[in-house]
């Protein structure tokens, strides 16, 4: 295969990816319930984080570690969805949940 060639190809393959990544970011976590429940709370505990920040009941140190812990799960998460297929099994669901319950109660309220 000539030099331009395989240039037309990747540069075909790398047109491809960034005209499909979108759509499937958009359809990733809706399709599957138990994905969407963990990134749903995920994305909740967030604003909850964020909230208790406005607040003066976290330190920036607090919340930075908390928003730390929060985005370890949703990377874990991706990670398992890619690992099954585009979506989360139950266990890893229930995994993923009692990480969520710890990262709740670090919160608090």
């Amino acid at each position: 295969m000539s030099k331009s060639n395989l240039f037309v190809v990747c540069a075909s393959l790398a047109a491809l990816v960034s005209v499909s990544s979108p759509a499937m970011a958009e359809t990733w976590g809706q399709k599957h319930p138990r994905q969407h429940e963990v990134l749903s709370r995920e994305h909740h505990q967030i604003k909850r984080i964020n909230h208790e920040r406005r607040e003066g009941e976290l330190t920036r140190g607090q919340a930075r570690a908390l928003r730390a812990g929060d985005r370890a799960i949703a990377r874990q998460d991706h990670a398992d969805a890619r690992a099954n297929g585009g979506h989360i099994t139950r266990k890893e669901q229930r995994q993923m949940n009692a990480e969520e319950n710890a990262q709740s109660r670090a919160i608090g309220h």
